[in-house]
C-alpha cells in the first residue's frame, strides 16, 4: 500500500472527510514523526507501536566488486517496534493459548 492507497482506504472509513483533507492529515503525521525523530525523540502510539532512533557505529566493510576494505561511517538509524495489539492482529494464531512467563518443568 502506498500513500495514495492509504488515503483512499481512510476515505472509505471516514465520513465527511475529503481525500484532500486526509492527504493533509497523513502528510502532517509523517512530517511530525520525522521532525520528532530528527530531534532525537521517539513517537509512541499505543496499540500501534513506537518509532525511535538508534546508533550504528562506524565499521570497516568490503567492496563486493573489488574486495577492498572501505570505511562505513557511523549513522543514526530509524527503528519501529510494533506494539502488542499490532503484533496480535498480524499474528492471530500466535496470541492464542500463550501464557506469560516460563513453562514449568516436570
Amino acid at each position: 500500500m502506498n500513500k495514495a492507497e492509504l488515503i483512499d482506504a481512510l476515505a472509505e472509513q471516514t465520513d465527511g472527510l475529503t481525500k484532500l483533507q486526509l492527504g493533509a492529515v497523513v502528510g502532517a503525521l509523517i512530517e511530525t514523526v520525522q521532525d520528532e525523530l530528527a530531534k532525537g525523540g521517539n513517537v509512541q502510539l499505543l496499540g500501534f507501536g513506537t518509532f525511535a532512533t538508534g546508533q550504528r557505529t562506524a565499521r570497516t566493510g568490503r567492496d563486493p566488486r573489488t574486495g577492498q576494505p572501505l570505511q562505513i561511517p557511523a549513522a543514526t538509524t530509524v527503528k519501529f517496534t510494533a506494539g502488542k495489539t499490532f503484533k496480535a492482529r498480524v499474528n492471530p494464531d500466535q496470541s492464542k493459548g500463550k501464557s506469560k512467563g516460563k513453562a514449568k518443568k516436570k
